[in-house]
C-alpha cells in the first residue's frame, strides 16, 4: 500500500481506549500502552484530517479492537516503508495500516486473522481512447504505482515493457493519473474507490478491466502485523477481532466507509 522513504521522525497521537489489563511478557503491561502504527496517508483507511487528527477505517477498527480487548492504545503516525523495520526495532507493537499479508511479509512478522480483503485494479482516465492493454502488450504504456507496495512489486514482475513511475504516496499517484503524467495506475480497489466515488478529481477516471488477485503478491487480505514473539498480544487481538465481527461493531464501521461489505 502507499509509501515513502525511511524517516526516523514519528508523531505520536494518543487515543484513550479502556484501561488496560495486563498481558504476558510477550505482550504489553497495563502501564505500557500498546503502540499502533498507522501511515495516515491512505484514505479512506487512514488519513490526517484538517486538524491533523487520525481518521479512517483502519483507525476506527483499531480503536474498536482496543476497547474489545480492554487495552490502552497509542497511535503512532509512521512512514509506510519504515513500518516493518521499526516494528521489529520495537518502536511500536502493532501495525494497523491496510497491510496485505504477502508471503514475503509473513517471513518477517506475524499477522492476525484477515480484517478486510480487497483486490487490486487498473484505473484509467475516462477520456483516454485506449481501453485495456491489447494482448497484454505493456510496451510504452506509462504505468503508475506507489512506492513499496504489493502493486509496485507485481507491476515490475508482470508488466514487462511498461514505463513504470513510482509515486511516494497514493494521493500523488492519483494526481499523476489525473494530470496525465501516467496513462494508467495499479492500485488497491477499496483505496481508490473512495477517490473515484467521493472526490471531484476522481470523476476523471474509472476502473479499466476486472479485479486482479494474486496471493503471492497481494496476500490473503489485510491483516494486523506484530512481532512473531508477541504471541499473547496476537491471541488477544484475534479474540477482539472475532468479537467486533460478531457483535455488529465491525459492520457499523464498514457501513460508514463503504456501501458493501469488505470482510
Amino acid at each position: 500500500m502507499p509509501r515513502r522513504s525511511i524517516s526516523t521522525l514519528m508523531t505520536s497521537v494518543i487515543l484513550a481506549c479502556t484501561m488496560g489489563i495486563g498481558l504476558s511478557a510477550t505482550g504489553a503491561s497495563a502501564a505500557e500502552p500498546v503502540r499502533i502504527a498507522v501511515e495516515g496517508a491512505f484514505p479512506p483507511f487512514n488519513y490526517l484530517d484538517s486538524n491533523q487528527k487520525l481518521q479512517g477505517f483502519d483507525v476506527e477498527i483499531a480503536d474498536a479492537l482496543c476497547k474489545a480487548a480492554s487495552i490502552q492504545c497509542e497511535f503512532v503516525v509512521e512512514e509506510w516503508d519504515s513500518m516493518i523495520p521499526d516494528l521489529l526495532a520495537d518502536k511500536y507493537d502493532v501495525i494497523v495500516s491496510s497491510m496485505s499479508m504477502s508471503q514475503e511479509r509473513r517471513q518477517k512478522v506475524a499477522f492476525t486473522a484477515r480484517y478486510y480483503d480487497s483486490p487490486s485494479v487498473l484505473v484509467r482516465r475516462k477520456d483516454d481512447p485506449v481501453k485495456g492493454v491489447a494482448k497484454g502488450d505493456w510496451h510504452g504504456v506509462k504505468l503508475g504505482v506507489t512506492l513499496s507496495t504489493a502493486q509496485a512489486a507485481y507491476a515490475q514482475e508482470k508488466y514487462e515493457g511498461a514505463k513504470i513511475t513510482v509515486f511516494d504516496k497514493s494521493p500523488e499517484l492519483y494526481q499523476g493519473l489525473e494530470d496525465g503524467s501516467v496513462d494508467i495506475i495499479l492500485e488497491d480497489k477499496l483505496a481508490i474507490y473512495d477517490w473515484l466515488a467521493n472526490t471531484k478529481a476522481g470523476q476523471c477516471c474509472d476502473f479499466d478491466g476486472g479485479d486482479i488477485k494474486d496471493p503471492v503478491y497481494f496476500g490473503e487480505g489485510a491483516g494486523i502485523a506484530l512481532r512473531k514473539e508477541d504471541t499473547a498480544l496476537l491471541s488477544q487481538l484475534n479474540a477482539a477481532l472475532s468479537q467486533i465481527q460478531s457483535d455488529g461493531t465491525y459492520d457499523r464501521i464498514n457501513a460508514k466507509y463503504f456501501p458493501f461489505s469488505i470482510r
